[in-house]
């Protein structure tokens, strides 16, 4: 069997200086003033609507893309919003060097794939990774690669559990086991 790869166009959030951006949280991904919607579906409008150059992310982006961002990705509360509105816009994975521990496993457990890639600051830095690019991502060996360029990406592949439960599609379906 061969293995599981997820592979998009990707957007890469840069601040004006063109840096990865960093401590992004989860009022920056999902703000407060929405919370009131509860429909998973509706969320997807006010993804990044707080992070400033990115509010009219939504509009731009389609499903099957992916996000590439800075350090401690989703810092901040575990409002769940801040998972579900990239899943209501179908994008495929966020990748980012490291993830607040909150988030990280709300994504887990959503059965949405968050993959962690070493490189990206010297990737991003050096102009080998710009939005616009395809990336390709192992998820069970992290072998990946930057469609089109020499540079790879150092990804980290997904736990023995984390690939379990994306398999299953959610950490409920999991535990439900087969059938």
């Amino acid at each position: 069997m061969s293995e599981r790869t997820i592979s998009g166009r990707v957007w890469v959030l840069v601040d004006a200086n063109g840096r990865l951006i960093e401590d992004i949280d989860t009022d920056q991904i999902f703000h407060n003033a929405h919370l009131h919607i509860t429909d998973p579906a509706e969320m997807g409008p006010h993804s990044l609507g707080n992070l400033d150059g990115w509010k009219d992310f939504p509009k731009r982006c389609a499903a099957g893309d992916i996000i590439v961002a800075g350090r401690n990705f989703g810092a901040g509360s575990s409002r769940q919003q801040a998972v579900d509105c990239f899943i209501a816009l179908g994008l495929a994975a966020i990748v980012a060097p490291s993830y607040s521990a909150i988030y990280f496993r709300n994504a887990v457990n959503t059965g949405f794939p968050v993959l962690r890639a070493r490189n990206l600051e010297t990737l991003v830095a050096a102009g080998s990774l710009v939005s616009g690019d395809r990336i390709e991502c192992g998820i069970e060996t992290g072998a990946a690669r930057i469609v089109g360029r020499e540079a790879r990406l150092d990804l980290e592949p997904m736990s023995p559990v984390q690939l379990e439960i994306f398999r299953a599609g959610s950490l409920f379906a999991y535990g439900a086991g087969p059938g």
